[in-house]
């Protein structure tokens, strides 16, 4: 699962980035484009680091981790591809925004989880 983990995380990453150009394929403004490169790839980094460093970590939080990164990377893609498909009749930047953080905090949310359960079973079998 960590070799499937590892290219969840390229594709969503260049999936991702290149779904959010195609929808600013209108815009003028560089800085702004810069910026949300950045913010849309800045996910896909944080999984990335998390994955180089799970290999001391219990075999449950790392399979929670990779789980996460293809949940992530799949429902991303999904996401901004819709909005690409379907654009809103006002400003779509909004799913660009929202989506980033929220995977982070599924992120968090899921090593929490993972990282309290390991603990209570390592605390069974020690008994």
């Amino acid at each position: 699962m960590r070799a499937a983990a590892r290219i969840a995380v390229v594709i969503g990453a260049l999936g991702s980035v290149a779904l959010m150009l195609y929808a600013a394929r209108t815009n003028r403004h560089l800085l702004i484009t810069v910026l949300f490169t950045i913010w849309v790839l800045a996910p896909f980094v944080a999984f990335a680091l998390a994955g180089r460093m799970a290999a001391s970590w219990p075999p449950l939080t790392r399979a929670m981790l990779h789980a996460v990164t293809l949940f992530v990377a799949v429902a991303s893609l999904a996401i901004y591809g819709y909005r690409v498909v379907s654009p809103p009749r006002s400003t779509g930047a909004f799913v660009f925004v929202i989506v980033p953080p929220v995977s982070v905090v599924l992120l968090l949310i899921a090593l929490a989880v993972a990282v309290l359960l390991s603990r209570r079973l390592s605390r069974k079998e020690s008994m």
